[in-house]
């Protein structure tokens, strides 16, 4: 996550109940995460802090500016989506995953992980068992 952003203390808070993800092709987590999944959070650069339940996925596939207008529209506040005007955000994606977050809180312990094999750039790591990627 952009720790500009400040998103964690935001989801941890409950202030952000939605996770969202907007993207050109079908890539994780669309089809790899399901309700009761526990998904872990980070900063670029940092090591995972929090961790959550997800109670719900939601995917879309958009066929215009319309469809992205919707979703926001509707679960943008609960997303707290930092540029709600889809106009501006360059080329329109075509697939949106929404992933509802429940029994979000901060871990004891933080801890690195090692994404070998999953991408540098890769934002989400699916696991069946977090110490697989847990350092």
């Amino acid at each position: 996550m952009n720790k500009s952003w400040h998103l964690i203390p935001k989801i941890v808070s409950g202030e952000k109940l939605i996770e969202s993800r907007w993207y050109q092709t079908r890539r994780a987590p669309w089809n790899a995460i399901n309700n009761g999944d526990v998904v872990y959070f980070k900063n670029s650069g940092e090591s995972v802090t929090a961790s959550a339940e997800v109670s719900e996925v939601l995917q879309f596939t958009l066929q215009n500016e319309k469809d992205a207008e919707e979703i926001i529209k509707k679960y943008g506040k609960d997303i707290c989506i930092v540029n709600p005007d889809p106009k501006t955000w360059g080329k329109l994606p075509k697939y949106c995953i929404l992933i509802f977050l429940e029994n979000t809180q901060y871990l004891d312990k933080p801890f690195q992980i090692d994404k070998t094999g999953f991408g540098n750039s890769t934002a989400w790591l699916p696991v069946q068992k977090i110490e697989k990627v847990k350092i």
